[in-house]
């Protein structure tokens, strides 16, 4: 998957607009305006389509995270560590730490997606590379979150107090 895609799929979730993400983007330390947000978001056989690189997408990810839980420590405009190679399980524990979710949360939000997966198989894609029981994160599964979130999102509230 793509990171233009990861980012089309992500404000779709999240109903983000595109002075939001502009807001997302500073967060991290990466300034740019609203129509050039929108150019990330275009298909690559659109006109005026930009490729998004690892590194705006990790200022992205680092901007979401600051922009939904607030700034923590000292602030930092490094974005993307340059030794820090994005991959998809980066990206799932990025999102994981931006939505406040446990393991119990994304469970039910890869279920919403009919993805069944036990706690350790999960645990397993959070773990470090060298680990024995390292998982890797396919552009599927990734995939299947984002929709499950998309899914929650779009879903009518129960409201408890109607009988």
């Amino acid at each position: 998957m793509t990171n233009n895609d990861l980012l089309r799929r992500l404000r779709y979730a999240l109903n983000l607009n595109g002075v939001t993400m502009t807001e997302i983007f500073a967060l991290a330390g990466y300034e740019i305006g609203p129509a050039e947000a929108l150019k990330f978001l275009k298909k690559e056989e659109e006109q005026g389509f930009v490729a998004c690189d690892d590194a705006v997408m990790g200022y992205f990810l680092d901007g979401l995270i600051v922009y939904r839980r607030g700034r923590q420590g000292q602030p930092t405009a490094d974005g993307l560590a340059a030794a820090e190679a994005l991959t998809n399980n980066l990206i799932l524990r990025k999102l994981r730490i931006a939505l406040e979710l446990n393991d119990e949360a994304m469970i039910e939000i890869l279920k919403l997606a009919g993805v069944v997966i036990s706690k350790s198989q999960l645990s397993a894609m959070f773990r470090s590379v060298e680990h024995r029981n390292y998982k890797q994160c396919g552009d599927q599964f990734l995939r299947n979150f984002i929709r499950g979130l998309t899914l929650g999102q779009k879903q009518p509230q129960k409201n408890n107090n109607n009988p």
